[in-house]
């Protein structure tokens, strides 16, 4: 999640969308007072490799402190986030406060909910010595993560909340139109992360039943008709 005050956007983060990429090649643009929030640690070492922002502005102040906060800074060394990865439109809203909000320009990344899916499973099940069913995946909470994760990071109240909804499905041009708008002065350049080659490169056409894709209608409702995505 990225506020940036130098160029006025608010790129709202949502998952399986290749939304690091994006994060990390916008961070080339930050200015020293911009909100950048932590990504993984591989994928730091990227952002830093090429040379970009990291992680600024993010941290709670010393007064937002509660007992657990303490606690989790002296036994973990763990400070408190006020901004961090994958953060509704409602809590960036109530930090930066309404004159930021309504003037930045926001947008954000969706993705065909049978295809997102399909990938958040593959990537959920990255390093488990065992594998679940996809029929049985969609039955935990993880695989709600994907509407917490989407859905209700860009809407207010059920209403869209940003100026932008990009499609993952034309990521190129989508940037190219969003650097236009917010100004930036060349081209971003979307960087390799976590990229992991599927043992199953199958589309969700060839791996969803019945069961998966009536499932995907009911949760993603929503998203299909806002942006017209179907099976």
């Amino acid at each position: 999640m990225i506020v940036s005050h130098k160029h006025k956007f608010i790129f709202l983060k949502t998952n399986k969308t290749a939304g690091t990429s994006i994060e990390i090649a916008l961070s080339k643009f930050c200015g020293p007072d911009d909100i950048i929030t932590p990504i993984s640690p591989v994928d730091e070492e990227t952002r830093q490799s090429l040379g970009y922002r990291g992680p600024q502005h993010h941290l709670a102040p010393w007064y937002e402190y509660g007992l657990r906060d303490v606690a989790e800074l002296v036994f973990k060394g763990k400070r408190r986030s006020r901004f961090y990865n994958h953060m509704t439109g409602r809590e960036v809203r109530d930090f930066v406060g309404p004159e930021v909000w309504n003037s930045y320009f926001k947008f954000c990344f969706e993705r065909n909910p049978y295809d997102r899916l399909i990938s958040y499973y593959h990537w959920a099940h990255r390093s488990a010595s065992s594998q679940l069913p996809l029929s049985r995946f969609i039955r935990t909470p993880r695989a709600m993560m994907l509407k917490k994760r989407g859905y209700e990071v860009y809407t207010l109240d059920g209403k869209v909340a940003v100026d932008r909804i990009c499609r993952f499905e034309s990521i190129n041009e989508e940037l190219e139109e969003v650097r236009r708008i917010i100004g930036l002065p060349e081209p971003l350049e979307l960087p390799h992360t976590k990229v992991r080659k599927r043992s199953d490169a199958r589309g969700y056409r060839e791996v969803l039943g019945e069961e998966e894709r009536d499932w995907v209608d009911r949760t993603f409702g929503d998203e299909m008709r806002l942006l017209g995505y179907h099976y």
